[in-house]
């Protein structure tokens, strides 16, 4: 009897034991995987440096905060088959003219199904011919002076990508003026030009905004031009942000 009893034991464990197995699979098989995002970073005029530490950065903002990052400098990953699998596309850095015509048919599609976009300082140093990609970055570059420190101003202080930034924020970065400044962006930080030289917007000077655009979401900011930029945590919190409301959920 007592040889049965343990026979009958061992088996109800065994099955147990299996039963928590098979429903580990189960839960593994079920769950709802990370978001994907693209870091491209071609450089097709001035290559920044910090576009090494840049995707580094994004890199462990991913793996902290559950969402996957790839990073390439080949446009040819600019197919509708691909894009589809990101939430999210950056371009970090991005210089001069970097999508050929089909790329940028393959991008439009993608923006237009729902994706999002994060441009990260000089994406709007990029694609000046192609006016889609203007509007949805939302300005093209005019000029900037030499580095220096700048007060901003946070506009919404209630957004996810400014809420952590004190009202003004002194750093040191490179300020860009704008040739052009789409009408209808939600602005979140303006620079301060009394509080350095070389400005040339004048008191509506946008550094940091976002919109919904041709359906999808796009997030820029300006900032992000030096190395120590990326290990900044007041920095990284804006970008990370950023990235989030990109990411979003895609129709």
């Amino acid at each position: 009897m007592r040889t049965q009893r343990n026979f009958t034991r061992l088996n109800a464990i065994a099955a147990f034991i299996a039963l928590l197995f098979f429903t580990s699979i189960n839960a593994s098989a079920h769950a709802k995987p990370n978001p994907k995002v693209l870091v491209f970073c071609k450089t097709a005029g001035f290559h920044h440096g910090s576009i090494a530490v840049g995707k580094v950065a994004i890199q462990k903002l991913g793996a902290e905060n559950k969402f996957d990052v790839d990073t390439t400098t080949d446009a040819q990953k600019f197919t509708s088959d691909n894009l589809k699998q990101y939430a999210a596309v950056i371009f970090l850095n991005t210089t001069g003219d970097v999508l050929n015509a089909d790329e940028q048919t393959a991008f439009e599609k993608y923006i237009k199904g729902g994706g999002g976009f994060v441009g990260v300082h000089a994406a709007t140093d990029t694609e000046y011919d192609w006016a889609w990609y203007g509007n949805l970055v939302g300005a093209y570059f005019k000029s900037h002076p030499a580095q220096q420190e700048a007060t901003l101003n946070i506009v919404d202080a209630k957004n996810i990508a400014t809420k952590h930034l004190p009202a003004q924020w002194k750093r040191k970065d490179e300020w860009y003026n704008y040739k052009w400044i789409a009408d209808n962006l939600h602005v979140l930080i303006k620079i301060d030009e009394t509080s350095y030289t070389g400005g040339e917007n004048g008191a509506n000077h946008p550094m940091a905004w976002y919109h919904d655009y041709d359906g999808g979401r796009a997030f820029y900011t300006e900032l992000g031009h030096t190395d120590e930029s990326y290990a900044d945590p007041l920095y990284l919190q804006h970008l990370l942000g950023g990235i989030k409301y990109a990411i979003g959920k895609k129709k």
